[in-house]
């Protein structure tokens, strides 16, 4: 479970979401047997839809992000809800590439050309769907001209996650800024300024789990926001509002898995009925296994 700190600076110019999500990250590495490339792309997407996530007004709302590419990595989608369950998955958890001449893993070029799609179901007959171009492939810049463009708001997206030797997660967390109605001019220079000059994610992250060992972790992700906004003026220096949780969870179930079998036609599912006499579903989020015998799939097929 991730902890995320949410605040308002002094001046009420801009709202801050910050989390560390090592432990979701590497649980989701786990999962999917990702390369080190893979880990990174899943990782941000996870941690961006997270936070996303945490404006949506009912638990049972949800947040999809899907990014999608003519790159090696294919397609890339987390779901959030708005209670902290998180779960996505990445279309090649084998994708590798070489490093970027910086030495980064080239998550970009793992997507290539393509789309970032958000979709919020909040429970209307219809769901809100935002469709950008890809801006770089890098998720944190992809995500900044989304807030942008589809939803008219200056923000600020930061993710990173840093891979072992051993292809564990070291580190991983993210933040969002978000300007708010009325914000002095003054503070949009200062964040420039800020974020001009701060380090990677990762980065920050090393440094405060380094010197705050034996704290919570509420206590470690305070110290990470003091650590990011050291430098801002006093005025303008953010207050915590709230704690929230995020989590790695997956909401699948065989139910879940009957109602996508009956989506096949009965035709389909005559036909598997007869010619193999079974079924076996895996879940794309979790990679549960589900299995069908004949007497279930004829069960099934009586209901459509």
């Amino acid at each position: 479970m991730s902890k995320v700190i949410t605040a308002i600076d002094k001046s009420g110019s801009y709202s801050v979401s910050l989390t560390i999500t090592t432990d979701m990250v590497e649980e989701a590495r786990k999962i999917h047997n990702t390369t080190p490339l893979a880990t990174a792309a899943l990782g941000r997407v996870l941690t961006g839809a997270g936070l996303m996530s945490l404006d949506l007004k009912n638990e049972e709302n949800k947040l999809t992000v899907q990014f999608k590419g003519d790159g090696p990595a294919r397609q890339i989608l987390a779901t959030a809800y708005g209670d902290g369950r998180v779960k996505g998955y990445i279309s090649n958890p084998d994708v590798e590439l070489p490093l970027r001449a910086d030495g980064h893993l080239d998550v970009g070029a793992s997507l290539g050309v393509g789309d970032l799609t958000v979709i919020k179901d909040l429970g209307m007959k219809e769901p809100y769907v935002g469709t950008i171009a890809l801006v770089s492939g890098e998720i944190a810049d992809d995500l900044t001209a989304y807030h942008y463009i589809s939803e008219q708001q200056n923000a600020s997206v930061a993710l990173g996650v840093k891979i072992s030797r051993e292809r564990k997660v070291l580190c991983a967390g993210g933040m969002i800024i978000k300007m708010l109605p009325g914000a002095l001019e003054e503070s949009v220079t200062a964040l420039e300024d800020m974020i001009g000059k701060m380090p990677p994610m990762t980065t920050s992250i090393e440094k405060v789990m380094v010197r705050s060992a034996g704290k919570t972790e509420e206590g470690i992700v305070l110290d990470l926001l003091e650590e990011i906004f050291k430098d801002m003026p006093e005025e303008l220096m953010p207050d915590k509002t709230e704690t929230r949780e995020i989590r790695w969870e997956c909401d699948c179930s065989e139910e879940r898995l009957e109602q996508i079998l009956m989506t096949i036609g009965r035709k389909d599912l005559r036909e598997i009925i007869d010619e193999d006499g079974q079924a076996e579903l895996v879940c794309q989020f979790c990679e549960k296994k589900y299995f069908f015998d004949k007497a279930h799939l004829e069960r099934i097929y009586e209901q459509m």
